[in-house]
């Protein structure tokens, strides 16, 4: 995810680009640009670090101007990688946010036309196709450039011969900004809430001109647009109207889940050894116990899953390939794990959401989650995304088309669960008032579990534990009670019947119990008090389904126990001492 902006009118454009990044920093902070046509030409500045750190900026006086605020994909954080990319004679520049799926194949038929590529990105690939139709009018080389590209995007061309800026949306938010006199372009609306409230939403598949107007098209053929007034404040636009940045980033899940699948989908998985250790901490350690039991279940090769933290201390003797979770690449005990890992003589694999941090580097591969920045502490969108890239590694495996399928279609399913959460909301009231609460699951349900009790003590601060179903009797169960809300996971699967048992068992003693199953469970509803039912999907995917719901549970319960969501006391985003 980035941040993409444009500006064409009476203000000095590089002012306006400059205040417009800064409100998208929340997009991407690894690198920033900014191209202005100037005398004739297009001037370009490109900058490492995040725009948030820039105090004082010239670059020249012209009226329009494109911008960029990264978050890699395609490249390490570097000037060169860094957006606007040009063509080869420098006339034109891209500023792009999405993700080019064909650019390998595309570079190289371009390099067969003499096109030289100064970076790693896929971006620039669409800066040179630009230039391979361009005859005179810069928005019909973009529709003919586009019809050779495969992916998403949001992009924004200028081209120095010309004064105007081209705009195309496929798969990534882009909106057009209307003021009096002045047109801007921007990936959201905190951008430009500076400058007016009236917005264009451009759809997928529609190309825009701005000049002195927008001009609106799709396939060819003008497409007439109103503006909307936008009733957001600054800091309500940065959260896309939602009151919290977890929220907002919980929404987004379906989005990402399509964004990785389009990362390694088409990928082959050659990682060495055909055993696995997988080190991670926290909500990533989850993700690795969902990894053992997905993979071992098959592709039938054995998994093992090590705490970090306790791994640096006790590494098993055995010859594996490593595989370290950790979101931001930068976990101090993920990375320790990591050194020892290679030092031992493994090959080491890390599953990461930041291009060129800490994990990507010590890393023999690294395979990219595409979550985008995540603002909330609570890690929601980017545990998703693991969750993807370890499904496709087992499914590609094990050889199991019917699966990789199947998982094509889990973002329809997560956005059911999005659109029909008041279910979720009004239980939350419920367990908003205890002080304590228990979840249990058996099989892959656990980990799904042990997650959901994690979100939901870091940010409603209710202790929350979670235990496999058939532990109860060995200790826990001393706890039960009408004082002790019990959260059942259960899944449609071998472990179906003797969860039932167990949520008898626990009812027997007091406790209210609130089950998370699916949509065709008709027998949970006699043994508990409350049901959520998701969408039916493979139990192998539960995983998924389940967590999104389990995620707004804690979200909601915290919002009505009044709790800092964003920022949950003594907690930090990244953990980068051990």
């Amino acid at each position: 995810m980035c941040g993409i902006v444009g500006y064409i009118g009476f203000r000095r454009a590089d002012e306006v680009i400059i205040k417009a990044l800064k409100r998208l920093e929340y997009r991407g902070y690894d690198s920033w640009g900014i191209a202005i046509k100037d005398n004739g030409g297009v001037l370009v500045h490109k900058k490492t670090g995040a725009i948030g750190k820039v105090e004082k900026f010239s670059l020249s006086n012209g009226r329009m101007a494109i911008g960029h605020t990264r978050w890699a994909t395609h490249g390490e954080p570097n000037d060169v990688n860094a957006h606007p990319h040009t063509d080869c004679s420098e006339a034109i520049a891209v500023v792009h946010n999405g993700i080019i799926t064909n650019f390998q194949e595309l570079k190289e038929v371009l390099t067969a036309k003499n096109h030289v590529f100064k970076s790693e990105t896929d971006t620039e690939v669409l800066a040179h196709l630009i230039e391979e139709f361009y005859d005179g009018d810069l928005k019909e080389a973009v529709e003919k450039a586009l019809s050779a590209v495969k992916g998403s995007y949001a992009i924004a061309v200028i081209h120095a011969n010309e004064d105007k800026i081209v705009v195309a949306r496929n798969k990534s938010p882009l909106i057009l900004g209307v003021g009096d006199d002045e047109l801007f372009v921007a990936s959201d609306t905190p951008a430009i809430l500076d400058y007016t409230n009236r917005v264009i939403f451009l759809e997928d598949g529609e190309i825009a001109e701005l000049e002195k107007e927008v001009k609106v098209f799709r396939n060819g053929k003008p497409v007439d647009k109103e503006a909307e007034i936008i009733p957001w404040s600054i800091e309500d636009a940065e959260k896309g109207g939602y009151e919290h940045f977890m929220l907002k980033e919980i929404h987004e899940i379906p989005r990402v889940i399509d964004d990785t699948l389009s990362e390694h989908m088409d990928r082959e998985f050659d990682l060495g050894y055909d055993k696995f250790v997988f080190v991670a901490c926290g909500t990533s350690y989850h993700a690795g116990l969902i990894a053992k039991h997905v993979i071992e279940k098959v592709a039938k090769l054995p998994v093992r899953v090590e705490i970090a933290s306790e791994f640096n201390y006790h590494p098993p003797p055995e010859r594996a390939t490593y595989i370290a979770i950790t979101q931001s690449g930068e976990t101090a005990d993920t990375l320790e794990a990591m050194r020892l890992a290679k030092k031992l003589g493994n090959r080491v694999v890390t599953i990461a959401n930041v291009l060129g941090s800490t994990a990507t580097r010590i890393a023999d591969e690294t395979l990219f989650t595409r979550a985008g920045p995540e603002i909330s502490v609570a890690a929601t969108k980017s545990f998703i995304s693991q969750l993807i890239v370890i499904y496709v590694l087992a499914f590609k495996l094990s050889n199991r088309i019917d699966l990789l399928n199947e998982l094509e279609k889990i973002s329809g399913e997560v956005r059911k669960i999005l659109d029909n959460k008041e279910d979720i909301e009004d239980v939350a009231e419920i367990l908003s008032k205890y002080r304590n609460l228990m979840y249990v699951g058996r099989g892959i349900a656990y980990p799904t579990a042990m997650e959901g009790a994690l979100k939901m003590k870091e940010i409603s601060y209710i202790h929350a534990e979670a235990y496999p179903a058939g532990e109860l009797k060995h200790g826990p169960f001393a706890l039960l009670g009408k004082d002790m809300p019990v959260i059942a996971c259960v899944v449609r699967d071998e472990t179906y019947e003797i969860m039932l048992n167990n949520i008898k068992e626990i009812k027997a003693r007091g406790s209210f119990v609130l089950a998370i199953s699916d949509e065709n469970d008709e027998e949970i509803e006699k043994y508990v008090d409350h049901v959520v039912k998701l969408p039916a999907v493979n139990p192998l995917l539960t995983p998924i389904t389940q967590s999104v719901a389990l995620q707004l549970l804690a979200y909601y319960t915290a919002k009505l126990r009044g709790c800092e969501i964003d920022k949950p006391r003594n907690l930090a985003k990244s953990v980068t001492v051990e």
